[in-house]
């Protein structure tokens, strides 16, 4: 279904194959810059896990993205074929404008001229709902648009550091973590045009209609608060979703001993300072699974070893093999990283992590004892060769990082937490809570 809305398309994929609505059925409706396969960070593959989650259990969910924020980021088609639940409503905003619209909204921080096509969407059905995502390339203005029916809720999931930083990331001038505010200095820098709307109480004016703030980490919380922001921001920590049962026994899916990274290849992530690891070690391979801007800068340094694999992006059901068997997954990113999801994948499949104590990486290490960590490349290397030498530690860190995961990471615990986090702020707003169960009745709670 194509729709044409003063001059923004909207493409709406209904897969409306459903019953009448049952008893007990939430609608919600997610707002995005980006879903997947338009889509380029863990971002946006918390939004289809959060919706495909919520289907499963009988919810209705609707999605709002925009294909020109992708477009302008990536002109290219993605590779990765259109995969979500077939009960998800997909609407993908499109202006005759092209990618000149979210460059609009960046500059200004207005959501013209996908205004009209959202409020359309939002007054499409009655949603219960209305959660928020990465917003960025949509304009914080976006926040302020709702139906005209009153008795909903609207979250904001902080999903990097957007709030506080123009560039998401506080990567200092393109180089360093962010130690002290010089947004100006840093977005050029950065060769990206300064967002005067920042220099104006807008963002404050649009997070006031937000009735809830949610952050994946106690790191994002507090280095907001460090840098000023004084909204109320609760904690709901990101989860992978359920994955197929495996056997510890299964064949391994490399020939030689291996560690993993899996993500972007981006600068930020520093990759690069795990190569002199693998100059040393050449016994032990380095598998990189994984894309981005970065990917050829990479491939050329890592050129002369032989040990050195990449793999390119590869689908879960990979990944979960290749966690398995590593001996562990290294997250050696140099900036302030929220919730890795890949952190999170690891740990399902009982595999450790070793990471720089930097950011929201290091809280998860802490809470689960699932890894070790380092702060620099000495370090580094004896928390990796302790690994290697000492496979009953990594069997050790490996059960603790499953049972953190199932308690605190897992599908069925971040939903508990979610219709908790609904249910307070339903209360709070409207004084009441207007669905017919307690939330735990959804997750089949006794």
């Amino acid at each position: 279904m194509v729709r044409r809305y003063h001059g923004c398309r909207l493409n709406t994929v209904s897969y409306c194959n459903r019953s009448e609505a049952r008893e007990h059925v939430l609608r919600f409706c997610f707002v995005s810059s980006f879903y997947p396969p338009y889509s380029f960070g863990g971002d946006a593959i918390y939004v289809r896990n959060l919706a495909e989650a919520l289907v499963r259990r009988g919810h209705e969910v609707d999605v709002i993205h925009c294909l020109d924020s992708y477009r302008l980021l990536a002109p290219r088609q993605p590779d990765e074929q259109l995969s979500t639940s077939r009960d998800i409503t997909l609407h993908s905003l499109q202006s005759r404008l092209g990618y000149l619209s979210p460059l609009m909204a960046q500059q200004t921080g207005t959501s013209w001229p996908k205004t009209t096509p959202i409020l359309r969407i939002l007054l499409s059905k009655k949603f219960d709902v209305i959660h928020y995502h990465n917003i960025s390339l949509l304009g914080p203005e976006v926040l302020r648009l709702e139906p005209d029916y009153h008795d909903f809720i609207k979250l904001y999931t902080m999903h990097e550091h957007w709030l506080v930083c123009p560039m998401h990331v506080l990567w200092k001038n393109n180089e360093r973590p962010c130690d002290a505010p010089a947004c100006f200095r840093c977005t050029l820098k950065f060769r990206r045009p300064p967002q005067w709307w920042r220099y104006t109480p807008l963002l404050e004016r649009c997070l006031a209609s937000v009735d809830t703030l949610i952050s994946p980490s106690t790191f994002a919380q507090r280095i907001h608060e460090e840098r000023g922001f004084n909204l109320p921001i609760s904690r709901l920590p990101n989860f992978a979703p359920e994955a197929a049962e495996f056997s510890q026994r299964d064949a391994t899916p490399h020939p030689r001993p291996y560690f993993l990274y899996v993500g972007r290849l981006e600068k930020i992530k520093g990759i690069e300072t795990l190569f002199p690891a693998f100059d040393r070690w050449r016994h032990i391979d380095l598998l990189i699974a994984g894309d981005g801007t970065y990917g050829v800068e990479l491939r050329r340094r890592a050129e002369h070893m032989t040990n050195v694999l990449f793999l390119g992006a590869l689908p879960q059901a990979k990944l979960g093999t290749l966690y398995r068997h590593a001996i562990a997954l290294l997250v050696p990113s140099l900036g302030y990283e929220v919730c890795p999801l890949v952190i999170l994948e690891a740990y399902q499949r009982r595999a450790p992590v070793i990471a720089r104590a930097i950011g929201g990486v290091r809280d998860i290490v802490d809470e689960s004892r699932g890894g070790l960590l380092f702060e620099d490349l000495e370090g580094m290397l004896f928390v990796m060769e302790r690994l290697m030498k000492n496979p009953v530690l990594r069997r050790h860190l490996g059960d603790h990082a499953y049972r953190a995961f199932r308690q605190k990471w897992s599908e069925e615990a971040h939903l508990d937490s979610y219709f908790g986090l609904l249910a307070e702020t339903s209360v709070r707003k409207l004084g009441t809570m207007p669905w017919k169960v307690p939330y735990r009745s959804c997750l089949n709670f006794p």
